[in-house]
């Protein structure tokens, strides 16, 4: 049984392939109906900021899924890593990688997911979440390592906070499960507003 029960049954539509999201969603008994991923062009807009990024691609996606899936909740959701106003790319290269891990040793950055519900009235809420994560000092042993590993291709920044690199990680503030993908705060916060009960 579902922790969190949509009105009138009407289904939940995760619009992400993200399986981080999905293991999250699963863990907190958060019944998805539907996996949608939306299509869409992710390039960031010119002097755009990671904040206001995350929160238009997290509209964006649920928008885009809504059109498709007009009687249903589409949840919608992007995670940003941010140093400065820089967006960290999400690593598809082990030279990608190894260039974030340079980048955020032995400093603090910000971790920011936009949550965008869209529901079955038209209408779509949005939030979101600010996290800050501090990596220690990484030596060249250390990056050569993470980058053999491989943990963190296709991950915002070049890492997964749940796996090798929580090993480097000596201070977080905020919502560990935002640093994951999706902020489980927030999200009941959405849920329970748009009228989901617990089950």
């Amino acid at each position: 049984m579902s922790y969190l029960n949509a009105p009138k049954n009407a289904p939940l539509i995760l619009a992400s392939a993200s399986p981080r999201r999905q293991a999250l969603l699963a863990n907190a008994q958060i019944d998805v109906d539907e996996i949608l991923p939306a299509d869409i062009d992710e390039t960031p807009l010119k002097s755009e900021p990671p904040d206001l990024y995350a929160k238009r691609m997290a509209n964006t996606k649920a928008q885009t899924i809504a059109h498709q899936r007009p009687s249903g909740f589409v949840l919608g959701a992007d995670t940003v890593v941010a140093c400065g106003r820089r967006i960290l790319p999400k690593a598809e290269t082990t030279e990608e990688l190894r260039a974030c891990l340079k980048l955020l040793s032995g400093r603090q950055h910000r971790v920011y997911t936009g949550l965008a519900l869209a529901m079955p009235n038209g209408t779509i809420t949005t939030r979101l979440s600010l996290s800050k994560v501090a990596f220690r000092r990484l030596s060249a042993s250390d990056i050569d390592a993470l980058a053999g590993h491989g943990d963190g291709i296709g991950k915002a920044g070049g890492y997964a906070i749940q796996g090798q690199a929580g090993l480097y990680i000596r201070k977080i503030s905020g919502s560990y499960s935002n640093i994951v993908g999706l902020d489980l705060h927030q999200l009941a916060g959405l849920l329970l507003a748009a009228g989901f009960r617990y089950g």
